[in-house]
């Protein structure tokens, strides 16, 4: 695998996303309403009720866990069955490419900008929360072991199971809007994990993260292969509709 030829590809491809005002909404919005939003909520929380906090901000710090897995989906699925459809995609697929250099670099183009947006606006988040907090709690509550495992091992893992799971979905839809939607789904398990966690039914600590970060892992491993097996450019040129 040529790692070159695979960064062509998701160079060309952020520079299509950038252009692409619904790409770009998406990858402003969701973080600029976590990391604005969220802290918000945490200081008209902590004037009433003080002792829910730290609980409040280790749920809160999930919602960037849940973003991994949803912003990569709207570019993922564009960048398959939106080039499909806008005839774009075939000329690449007759280029001298591999298909794990292309669908590497998909991956990739698909990978770095919600991340980097994420990461953007965790620092932000940390920040507003540690402002309307500090006097409450009476120091810096992150950055702390949660945040830190949600950021540097959840969030990446996250978004590489939705990139893959884009790849999957995409290869049985013919718009990239319902690609989108059904891709999608991959966040409804860590939207129940949050739910659970803010009625107390599981805390988020450390052994916690570690094992969502496992199963996550382990579920990254399976749907590599099984994206690898249905990213076949001989079928998609006759059989993706």
């Amino acid at each position: 695998m040529r790692i070159s030829k695979a960064w062509i590809i998701a160079a060309k491809d952020m520079r299509v996303f950038t252009r692409r005002k619904s790409a770009v909404y998406s990858m402003v919005l969701f973080p600029l309403i976590v990391s604005i939003g969220l802290p918000l909520v945490i200081h008209f929380v902590g004037a009433r009720n003080a002792a829910r906090l730290p609980i409040l901000m280790n749920s809160f710090s999930f919602f960037f866990l849940i973003g991994a897995a949803m912003l990569p989906i709207l570019l993922a699925s564009y960048s398959l069955v939106g080039e499909k459809i806008e005839k774009s995609l075939e000329p690449l697929l007759a280029a001298p490419i591999t298909d794990s250099e292309l669908l590497l670099g998909k991956s990739i183009a698909a990978f770095i900008p919600p991340v980097a947006a994420l990461y953007i606006s965790s620092i932000v988040f940390m920040a507003l929360a540690n402002l309307v907090t500090h006097n409450t709690l009476g120091y810096l509550y992150f950055p702390n072991w949660t945040i830190g495992l949600v950021l540097l091992l959840l969030t990446p893992l996250s978004a590489i199971l939705s990139i893959e799971w884009s790849v999957i979905v995409s290869s049985r839809a013919s718009d990239p809007r319902a690609a989108q939607m059904q891709g999608l789904f991959i966040a409804l398990p860590l939207l129940a994990i949050y739910v659970a966690s803010e009625v107390q039914a599981i805390s988020l600590d450390t052994k916690t993260l570690l094992i969502i970060s496992g199963v996550i892992l382990i579920a990254d491993v399976i749907l590599f292969f099984l994206s690898t097996k249905t990213f076949q450019r001989e079928e998609i040129l006759t059989k993706w509709t």
